[in-house]
Parts: structure tokens; C-alpha cells; sequence
């Protein structure tokens, strides 16, 4: 009986008990174990469904497309960036929804990271925070990728510290998105869910073409700004390829931070609330 109570009292009682250093420590060696599992039992598999989409966007929009004419032959480095904005969006959201659905309806794995030493809210942000890195790995691998797959690939100009930041803020918005569908989705209707949230997602985050061309669609570059995936695309455009029409960074920065802090709120809310339950 005691073990079944416990995860209900963490958020009260174990952070006034355990020191600050304490809670800091088990946070880091969650996040190790997290990572380490990843690496060592499950490289191969996270790879194949983080990379294989992007591989064939890759080829198809970048390499296929120009050698038969349709497109220009730097048409995949003007691309490169969207997608790279769509695989970090993508693989932080679903590298968390999926698993916490998982872990709080059916496996109960999440109950041994309550009752680690820290506050509930800390073991949300935990669970960002791998998602987060997983999909800045990714992210990062796709430079030898575009290397290999795309004719003429090159990059001028790279802000690399614009780059970092956006890899950060992105990766964080997109892993606060997920922590909202795994919460606060119930796991009878999470594939349905994904299904008519990742198309939208996909299609309406200008990862194929570039926020500022849609002036003659005025609506739909509005309705574009309500996606955050929008502003991590622009955001890569403006540090990779700064010569292709983009958002400003200002902007880009604003609306990743405001949907970082918007979706995290409700996502730690939406933890708190089944960690109790």
C-alpha cells in the first residue's frame, strides 16, 4: 500500500526534504540513463525512425527533382533547412508523446521516476530535456547527410550562433508540444491524434517553402503563424541560408519562446495532473 501512495506525495513532500545539490544530481543521472539506454540498446531503431523521412525528402526534393528537371540544382540547399526544422520538430515531439502515453497507461514506468528525489514538475522537465537533446542529435546529423544526398550542397554564411539557438528553442517548443499530447491525450485516441495533428503540423510549418513567398496567400501565411514548426523552419533559414527570403530572427525567437512557455505550462499541468491520478 505504501508504494501505491507515494508517487502522489512526492510533489508535496520530497522536494523540502532532499537539498537542492540532491535533486540536481538525480536530475543528470536521469537523464543519462535515458540517453544511455538510446545509445546502447536502441541507436539503431531511434535513427532509422528519426532519419528515414528526412533521407527521402532529402533524395526525392533535393537530388531526384533536379536531375529530371524539375527543380533547380540548388533547390535541396534552399530546402535543407526546412527540413531541418521539420526532423527537429518532429522527432523532439514524438520521441515524448508516445512514451509517456505509454508509460502512465500501460508499462507504469513513469511511477519509478516519481519516486526519484525531486519534484513532479523537475521529472516533466527531465523528459523535455532528453527529447529535446535526442532531436538536436538528429538535427545536427543531417549535415553529412545533405552533404552526400544533395548536388552542389553548400552552406555560406552560417550564423552558427543563431543556429544553436534555434536548435535549442526549437527542439524545447516542439518537446513542450509533445508533453502536451502525452498527458493530456487519452491513450485509446493518441493514433488518432497523431494523425490529424502531424499532417497540419507538417504541411502548415513552411519546411517546404519559405514563410515570406506566401504574400499572395495572405491567409495562409497567417494561419502558418500559429505552428511553431513556422518559426524553427525560418529560424535555420535565417542562420543556414540567410540569402533566401526569411523571418526575422527577432520574430522567430518570440514565437518559439512564447509557444515554449505556452505548451510547457500546460503540458507540466497535464503531468502533474496524471502523476497524481
Amino acid at each position: 500500500m505504501s508504494a501505491v501512495s507515494v508517487p502522489s506525495s512526492v510533489p508535496s513532500s520530497t522536494p523540502g526534504r532532499v537539498p537542492a545539490g540532491a535533486q540536481i544530481r538525480t536530475f543528470w543521472a536521469l537523464c543519462e540513463r535515458e540517453l544511455w539506454v538510446t545509445l546502447r540498446h536502441q541507436s539503431v531503431v531511434f535513427l532509422a525512425q528519426a532519419l528515414l523521412q528526412p533521407i527521402f525528402f532529402l533524395f526525392i526534393f533535393g537530388r531526384v527533382l533536379p536531375s529530371i528537371g524539375a527543380a533547380s540544382m540548388n533547390f535541396g540547399s534552399l530546402l535543407f533547412p526546412g527540413i531541418m526544422g521539420l526532423t527537429l520538430v518532429l522527432t523532439a515531439l514524438q520521441n515524448i508523446a508516445l512514451p509517456l502515453v505509454i508509460e502512465f497507461s500501460w508499462t507504469k514506468e513513469i511511477e519509478d521516476r516519481l519516486l526519484a528525489p525531486l519534484p513532479v514538475w523537475a521529472v516533466a522537465v527531465q523528459k523535455m530535456f532528453v527529447a529535446a537533446l535526442r532531436a538536436m542529435l538528429v538535427a545536427l546529423l543531417l549535415f553529412p547527410l545533405g552533404y552526400l544526398i544533395l548536388p552542389n550542397f553548400a552552406l555560406h554564411d552560417v550564423n552558427w550562433l543563431v543556429l544553436v539557438a534555434i536548435l535549442v528553442l526549437g527542439s524545447s517548443a516542439a518537446a513542450a508540444m509533445g508533453l502536451v499530447l502525452g498527458t493530456l491525450v487519452p491513450p485509446q485516441q493518441i493514433n488518432f491524434m497523431f494523425a490529424i495533428v502531424l499532417t497540419p503540423l507538417i504541411m502548415t510549418g513552411a519546411a517546404y517553402y519559405p514563410w515570406g513567398t506566401l504574400s499572395n496567400l495572405q491567409w495562409f501565411q497567417a494561419v502558418t503563424l500559429l505552428n511553431p514548426m513556422t518559426y524553427a523552419s525560418e529560424g535555420l533559414r535565417s542562420a543556414l541560408t540567410p540569402s533566401v527570403p526569411h523571418m526575422e530572427p527577432a520574430i522567430v525567437f518570440l514565437g518559439l519562446g512564447i509557444s515554449l512557455i505556452g505548451f510547457g505550462t500546460i503540458g507540466i499541468r497535464g503531468f502533474l495532473r496524471r502523476a497524481v491520478d
